[in-house]
Parts: C-alpha cells; structure tokens; sequence
C-alpha cells in the first residue's frame, strides 16, 4: 500500500498518540501512598472510532482499532525529606486502519512493542513521607504535586512506512496535580503539557516536528469500602499541530473526553481496574471509544 506524506500530516503519530494519550484518564493518580510501596501489573485495552483530519485532506471514513497489552511496575520512597514515586510502562499494540483516500479504501495493519513510559513523582505539599504504619494514622488533608513523564522511542518504527507504532523520537511531559478528600469522596485535577522531541528519519528523509500538547484532567471518586471505588472522569487536550520539513500542517487537535472506572479489590494485596471512556467532542484527532482492564499486585518493601 502506497501513501503520500502529504495527503495523510499526521497519519503517522496515530498509534503513538494512543499511547501517550488515549489512556491519560487515570483517577487517583496524585493520591498520597506510604514510603516503601510495591505495585505490579497486567492490563488489557481496546479503543475503536473514528479519526477526524483536516476537512481539506482528502480522506473520508477513516476508522481504526487498537489493542494494548500493558506492563508497568511502580515503587514509592523517601528522598530529600519528600515522598516519591517512580514507575515505569511497557506497551505492546495491535492496530489496523481503515479508511478511503481519494475515493480508493485502504486497509493497514501494524503490531508490535510502543514507546516505553517512566515517571518520576514529588508530592510537595500536604505529606511528609510515612510508613505504612504512620500512614494509616494520619490525618487526611489536601496534597499537592509534580511529576515529569518521559515516552523513550523504544517502540516499532520503519522509516520506509508511514504509519508506525513507535513515533521515533523522545517526549517528556511535566505535570501538576491536586487532591483533596472529603469524607468518602475525592476531588483530583491535574494540568500538563507534552514537549516532543524532532522525528528526524521521516517518510522520505524528512524531519517531522510537533507542537507542545496541553492536557487537563478532573476526576471525581467515591469510596464504599477501602480498596473499592468508583470514579468519574473528564478530560481535555489541545495542541499538538505539526510541521514537516517546516510546512506546517493544519491538525491543530482538540478533544474532551469522559470516562468511568471501578476499582474492586480481590485480595488484600490484588485488585481489579476497569475504566470505560469515550469522545465528547474532537476537532482533530481520534474520537474512539475505549475499555481498560488491569489487574495489580501490591506488597511493600522489608524494613530492617
């Protein structure tokens, strides 16, 4: 299957825009956590819709889905006088896309491992870090926080091809994020930006740049018992327009999104996540309606 570069700006970052941030819906993320604390785990997604491009563009009913099995590891721990959490991703996707360009369908499958994730978080305020111990006698209050997530190009990428899985080049993402309890409800907002490195091994030789994309995230969640909750979430992003070779494409995106996820614990030290989502409104972009499920294991480290 042949495509021009032209006809398709920004064809090719789809499936490492779902990476980055299809699933970037994840309630409780700012919640404060004990020093010493181990989370391990598997999970499955699926996201199906349409894609919106340029309305000049000539491509008409443009549709993918995409599957990710999902591997990630996190750990928290005390340093300078703050607790920190680090944690790392490992997708692997499957995608296929469908769509008619110039009046001609077009079918493209690709799979294959995606760009790796690791995130470094600081909660600044609101906590001193604790044991686990301490930290089921503390005191609730509202705590607030950083973190900078980095996306390695570790993922599948051919330069002969235009859509990949892997995007070929590195991303960091700084964040700040609030939570504040209220009894058995919680509030969470969270505001970042996504700052892309240059693909320089475009289709065709060419160098392919991207603009900062801006997201926010709110969530709303209640607790019925420890360990099992509900959550209500809202996003938005915006930005993201690129260039190749210094002409600018017109995919300016914009899109909010809302989604729902229960936790339901299992064990003491297991649980099950499952978060559905779908598009409210998308100017340019992926307007795919989504399903999550995760399953983790939770231990805390020795102490001596």
């Amino acid at each position: 299957m042949r495509m021009t570069c032209g006809a398709l700006p920004g064809l090719l970052a789809l499936l490492a825009a779902t990476s980055l941030h299809a699933q970037e819906m994840e309630p409780r993320n700012y919640s404060p956590a004990p020093v010493g604390l181990r989370i391990a785990g598997l999970g499955y997604s699926e996201s199906r819709g349409d894609i919106n491009f340029d309305p000049s563009l000539a491509v008409e009913d443009a549709e993918a889905t995409i599957g990710a099995t999902l591997g990630f590891f996190a750990s928290t721990f005390a340093l300078l006088d703050r607790p920190w959490r680090v944690s790392a991703l490992l997708p692997y996707f499957d995608g296929e896309l469908t769509g008619s360009l110039a009046g001609e369908d077009r079918r493209i499958a690709r799979y294959g491992p995606g760009d790796a994730r690791v995130t470094l978080a600081v909660t600044l305020g609101g906590l001193e870090p604790l044991s686990p111990a301490e930290f089921a006698r503390r005191e609730q209050r509202t705590t607030w926080g950083a973190s900078l997530t980095v996306a390695a190009p570790t993922g599948e990428y051919d330069p002969d091809l235009l859509i990949n899985i892997g995007a070929n080049r590195w991303s960091v993402k700084p964040e700040i994020g609030i939570f504040h309890p209220m009894g058995k409800w919680t509030l969470e907002a969270s505001l970042g930006t996504w700052f892309f490195g240059d693909n320089t091994d475009f289709a065709g030789g060419a160098t392919r740049s991207q603009n900062p994309l801006t997201s926010l995230q709110a969530h709303a969640s209640y607790t019925f018992r420890p360990g099992l909750w509900l959550a209500a979430t809202g996003t938005w992003y915006g930005g993201g327009r690129t260039s190749v070779d210094g002409v600018r494409k017109q995919d300016f995106q914009s899109s909010s999104r809302v989604g729902l996820t229960l936790s339901v614990p299992l064990t003491r030290q297991q649980s099950l996540k499952l978060t559905g989502s779908s598009g409210v409104a998308t100017r340019v972009g992926n307007d795919f309606d989504s399903w999550l499920i995760v399953w983790q294991y939770r231990w805390f480290r020795p102490t001596s």
